[in-house]
This record gives structure tokens, sequence and C-alpha cells, in this order.
């Protein structure tokens, strides 16, 4: 995986700030072992990263989904090592994605402010492309996923062309709801036609995380295996 450049320069105050939780949350974090430990600059002051922020964002998004704490510490110690904040980020959209509906309708001057920058046309139809924002029916409004934003701002600036982003989003829905279909199979093979739907829910609920991460850490491996065969070709 691929690690973050910048040093770290946050203060432990400015971390808190920037995640929208209480110092005393971002301290308790890394007692549990949630949070790697800062790094300790001049006068013993301990400064962090865009990883520890990636990584509170990811666990908050985790308690938004019901994850306990013990829960959160067990996922996080399968997440492959020396993943960036990029990475995380990419984790946190994904958990995002089990809640039902992330959508919420926001106005132009709503959306670029929690962009975090002003949004030009191009810009709306990457973001429409790569399926994080759709007009909505109100004029000047936009459906957007919360959960996928801040990673389709981050690819915005990615060197890639709008026919290739839907093209590449053709291929990943594709083989992603042949994926689904094949697990969906062995669930029903776990649960017996005599038990009720709510306990095919339960236990797809109970493996939707699971299947998710592994499935995500299996293309980020397999993508970095592809990239090295490629570039041992063209040298």
């Amino acid at each position: 995986m691929a690690t973050d450049v910048e040093e770290p320069t946050l203060t432990v105050d400015e971390l808190a700030a920037r995640a929208g939780v209480t110092v005393r949350t971002v301290r308790f974090y890394g007692t549990k072992g949630l949070l790697p430990p800062p790094v300790i600059g001049p006068r013993r002051v301990g400064h962090y990263g865009q990883e520890h922020l990636s990584r509170l964002a990811l666990i908050e998004e985790l308690q938004h989904q019901g994850m306990t704490l013990a829960a959160i510490e067990r996922y996080l110690q399968q997440l492959p090592e020396g993943l960036s904040a990029h990475d995380l980020a990419i984790h946190r959209a994904v958990v995002a994605s089990w809640a039902p509906d992330s959508a919420e309708e926001v106005s132009r001057a709503e959306l670029e402010r929690r962009a975090g920058r002003p949004l030009s046309a191009e810009d709306l139809d990457r973001l429409v492309a790569m399926s994080v924002v759709r007009e909505a029916a109100a004029q000047g409004t936009y459906r957007v996923d919360l959960g996928l934003l801040r990673l389709g701002v981050q690819l915005l600036d990615v060197p890639i062309a709008h026919e290739t982003i839907l093209a590449a989003r053709t291929v990943l829905l594709k083989h992603t709801r042949a994926a689904a279909h094949e697990l969906s199979l062995l669930f029903r093979d776990e649960v017996s036609e005599r038990e009720s739907v709510e306990a095919v829910k339960d236990l797809s609920a109970h493996m939707q995380p699971l299947v998710v991460q592994a499935l995500l850490t299996t293309f980020q491996r397999s993508l970095k295996e592809e990239l090295r065969e490629w570039l041992t070709e063209e040298s």
C-alpha cells in the first residue's frame, strides 16, 4: 500500500477539532490501540497526520453503524498493514455504504461546502459518473452520497478521463453484482426454509461487514499485482 508523504503536523487539539471529536476521545482511542501513537516532536509534543484523521473518521463511521469498540478493534486488526490515509478513506466509504440510504439532498452551495472546494461543471460530471452525486428533482439541488463524497472529491484530482470512469463503473457493477449473487446463494444455504426472512436479514447483517472488507482487501491486492505485472511488461 502507498504511504502518506505528508509529515504529521496536527496537535491533539487540532486533530480532535478536524475530526469533530473531543481530545479525551482521541486519547481514549489511543490507549485502546485504535489509533497509532503520534510522532513526538520538540518539547515532547505529539503530532498527528492524515492517517490519524482518516482512521478517526473510520472509527466514528463504524460506531455509527452500531459496532462495539471490541468489534471495531477486531475490524481494525484485520486491516492490511501500511494503509495510507487514502486507503482508510476507501474503507470508510465502503462502511458508510452499509447504511440503507446515506444520500441527502443539498444545494450547490452546500455541496461545495461539504466538498471543501468549488466544483466546476466537469467536476460534477465526474462525481455523477462515480455515483457520488446526481441531480435532484428541484432545480439547483443535488442528491449526494455523503459516505462517498470525501473519496469522490479526492478522485477529482486523479488524471483519468471521464469516459474511463464510466467504463470502470460498468466493470465494477458487472462483477460486484455477480459476486453478490454467488454470496447470496451461500447465505441461503445456511438458512433453512423453515426460518423466517428476519433470520436471513440477521445473517446478512452479521456477514456483510466481513464480506465487504474481504472483497476490498482482495481487490486492492489483486490490483497491485496487476499493476506490477503491467509495469514489468512495459520495462
